[in-house]
């Protein structure tokens, strides 16, 4: 029998005793499990208190994009309005609620990378790690795109659709919470769409894309990402590019991230089998040299 079916390789029992040894008692997961959660809980509850300290002054820089456009459409003195008594201090506990959970994800993403961090294999806790930074990073391009580009197109072309000049004039009257309802969706929506080189990625790491995968599916994937901006934007070419295009954008990068990340599960596999190999060289080596009579 050769040395290589008498002894497995190193790594791989090295790996199971590694996952072995962390190992704990479903009550024991389960406390740990509450405790994060808690944790979560409480730093979302402090982020959302100090965004609603500073809670108008996140208004006022979401209101931004439609200062300028209503200036430019010609208005001297720019109003938004609400009209039930309680709807701007429910906008602002929303806002602040929204905030709150942003800025708790970082704790948010280390209870959850510690909470599976010990089933997880020593590489498998490295390659995580860079993708819980990509995501808020990912986000705020996408809001980014949302608040400089997307915002003012919406607005500019809201307003350019009054008919002052009429012979019965048609104005738009805006209201605060139909415009920050559109500023939270669209900023939720690029955020989403700019995590696709994550979920690629992912699911490379998975083995459940490839390269050639997303290569021979690039056609549909163009036909996919613009039907998909028409109805995420506004109804008109130019705003369905500045979302299309971008995103077909981190879809080409997706494709080099899982690339890489073809090339170096290879390099490992390559790897491996050196090791292997060499193991089996010396326990030949060891078996003949014991079975040689002196």
């Amino acid at each position: 029998m050769s040395g290589k079916a008498l002894d497995k390789p190193k790594a791989a029992a090295d790996a199971v005793d590694e996952v072995e040894a962390s190992r704990a008692p479903l009550m024991d997961h389960l406390t740990e499990l509450r405790s994060r959660l808690i944790t979560s809980m409480i730093a979302i509850v402090v982020c959302s208190i100090v965004a609603f300290v500073f809670a108008n002054q996140v208004l006022e820089l979401l209101l931004n994009p439609f200062t300028a456009a209503a200036v430019q459409s010609g208005l001297a003195a720019p109003k938004a309005y609400f009209t039930a008594p309680l709807e701007l201090f429910m906008l602002k506990l929303k806002i602040s609620m929204l905030l709150g959970l942003a800025g708790a994800f970082p704790v948010i993403a280390w209870q959850i990378y510690a909470f599976v961090a010990p089933g997880l294999y020593k590489h498998e806790r490295g390659a995580v790690a860079p993708f819980i930074m990509a995501i808020p990073m990912l986000f705020a391009a996408g809001g980014s795109v949302v608040y400089f580009v997307l915002l003012p197109l919406v607005m500019n072309f809201a307003f350019s659709q009054q008919m002052v000049d009429a012979s019965t004039a048609v104005e738009y009257l805006p209201k605060v919470t139909e415009y920050y309802g559109l500023a939270i969706a669209l900023l939720g929506a690029f955020g989403m769409a700019f995590q696709l080189p994550v979920v690629l990625s992912l699911l490379a790491k998975a083995e459940l894309v490839t390269v050639s995968g997303l290569q021979k599916w690039r056609k549909y994937a163009i036909v996919v990402i613009f039907a998909v901006s028409m109805f995420m934007t506004p109804p008109d070419v130019f705003s369905q590019t500045i979302l299309a295009v971008p995103v077909y954008g981190l879809y080409e990068a997706s494709i080099v991230s899982v690339w890489l990340i073809e090339r170096a599960r290879r390099r490992e596999d390559a790897a491996r089998e050196a090791a292997e190999k060499a193991d089996a060289k010396t326990s030949a080596a060891k078996s003949s040299k014991s079975a040689t009579p002196a």
